[in-house]
């Protein structure tokens, strides 16, 4: 009788870890039962936020953390909640690319680079951010470190080595950085303390994690138990070939496969049919609770691939849009509500153009209706996706995500031309206001539709 009375405790502990998600989370569970369910902790503010990517050193002509706060009212008029500060680091100089080098080439992890000012600066940063309701993110790379720095010097042990005893490099063309040997404990130890030290002395909200895939699962396992045990924190794997990495270890990964989708579709090389067979191939990878961050860029994107209008043409509100409706968390990169339009340079100066704010209010909007209705939130505290029956089968995508207090219909033509539908599903029926017009129309379940290219609609019953 003992056994059972504490095997019910635990299962009510574990579905009742994030008040905000318990009751989801149960219909999942009865849902799916077949399976993974995430165990990693989900803070309750992440359930209906969206993540802003900061380029610190691109995002001001002085690239520096006070002048970036300035910024800040205007992220919190647009109703950001989460910013992913790109690294702070100290950046290497042997073996550097370009003048500035790459973020991600440290030398030192408990370290602040001197480009954007120090500890004090970063960390009042951080406190005023948290005064206006923003949670603080930073970017670690745990794979590889620079050439320089203290680890390197009086630690060879601690990097792979070859037949002949040299370090090497991740990858070959990264040879800027050196790669970490996961084997040596004491290593792994030190990794773990410094990703402490910035939870504990500046008080940051969790992680994204550079390359999660090719750091060993048990690691990043052990990090978050110890972080989580400083407070509670969110944990972002730049990483979508190990669905591990979301059983203990992360809450989010990136959605790169629906991103690569999303830039076809824009060409024209694909359409709705191939989206639905996405999420068909898709839904059953993720552990019950964890989700993919969506997006059009990111700095990756716009440093190496082009910018979003590159990539996307006049689609690209119409993507945007569809990164905020579907299930996960979507991602605005730094200049993306200026419509950044420029490929970014990744080891030199070179400033955002603040002078048109034209996409701010779309991104306001967008941000708005997934605060406010909790049938888009994230993971299980959102509703599931269901398609719309349509008399034909064309490039009007039409969903729904339904909970007991919300209902959001979103209809969205994934092509250049116009297309003509009809409604043939019960689901569409009602009254509603559209996110991005605020005007009220009435539909029924065989109304016959029009949708001009790349038009697309939210709509929100009333």
């Amino acid at each position: 009788m003992m056994k059972n009375y504490l095997y019910l405790i635990i299962v009510v502990l574990f579905l009742g870890c994030n008040s905000t998600q318990k009751k989801e989370q149960k219909e999942c569970i009865s849902d799916n039962s077949s399976l993974l369910v995430s165990k990693a902790h989900f803070p309750e503010w992440s359930a209906n936020a969206c993540i802003y990517e900061v380029n610190v050193r691109q995002y001001t002509p002085e690239g520096t953390f006070e002048a970036f706060s300035e910024h800040l009212p205007r992220l919190q008029q647009m109703g950001v909640k989460i910013l992913w500060i790109m690294p702070i680091y100290p950046i290497a100089k042997i073996n550097r690319k370009g003048t500035l080098g790459s973020y991600y080439a440290i030398s030192d992890y408990k370290a602040v680079n001197p480009e954007f000012g120090n500890f004090n600066d970063f960390k009042k940063l951080v406190e005023e951010a948290h005064s206006m309701g923003f949670k603080v993110i930073l970017d670690w790379v745990a794979n590889h470190t620079g050439w320089d720095g203290p680890w390197i010097t009086t630690h060879s042990e601690w990097y792979t080595q070859d037949e002949i005893g040299n370090i090497v490099s991740p990858v070959e063309d990264w040879s800027d950085v050196a790669d970490l040997n996961y084997t040596v404990p004491k290593m792994r130890e030190a990794m773990i303390d410094a990703m402490e030290y910035w939870v504990s002395e500046a008080d940051i909200d969790g992680y994204r994690c550079d390359v999660a895939g090719m750091v060993p699962v048990g690691f990043w396992e052990e990090a978050r138990a110890r972080l989580d045990n400083i407070k509670p924190i969110i944990m972002l794997a730049e990483d979508e070939d190990e669905p591990a990495l979301l059983e203990n270890a992360f809450n989010i990964n990136y959605g790169w496969s629906f991103h690569h989708l999303m830039n076809k579709i824009a060409q024209g090389k694909a359409g709705v049919a191939d989206l639905k067979q996405w999420f068909a191939d898709t839904q059953t990878t993720y552990p019950i609770g964890s989700y993919a961050m969506n997006f059009t860029s990111n700095h990756d994107e716009n440093s190496w691939n082009g910018t979003e209008y590159e990539r996307m043409g006049d689609a690209v509100k119409t993507m945007a849009a569809l990164t905020f409706v579907i299930p996960g968390i979507p991602l605005i990169y730094s200049g993306q509500e200026a419509s950044l339009n420029k490929r970014l340079e990744f080891f030199e100066k070179d400033e955002i153009d603040w002078s048109k704010l034209d996409m701010q209010l779309f991104y306001s909007k967008l941000i708005e209706a997934k605060a406010n209705n909790n049938a888009l939130w994230n993971g299980c505290a959102g509703a599931k996706i269901k398609f719309v029956d349509m008399k034909e089968e064309n490039n009007l995508l039409v969903f729904v995500r339904q909970t007991e207090e919300n209902k959001v219909l979103a209809i969205f033509n994934l092509s250049d031309s116009v297309v003509k539908n009809t409604f043939n599903d019960k689901k569409v029926k009602g009254k509603y206001s559209d996110v991005m017009t605020n005007k009220t129309l009435k539909i029924s379940s065989t109304d016959n539709i029009e949708v001009d290219p790349w038009e697309f609609m939210i709509l929100i019953e009333e």
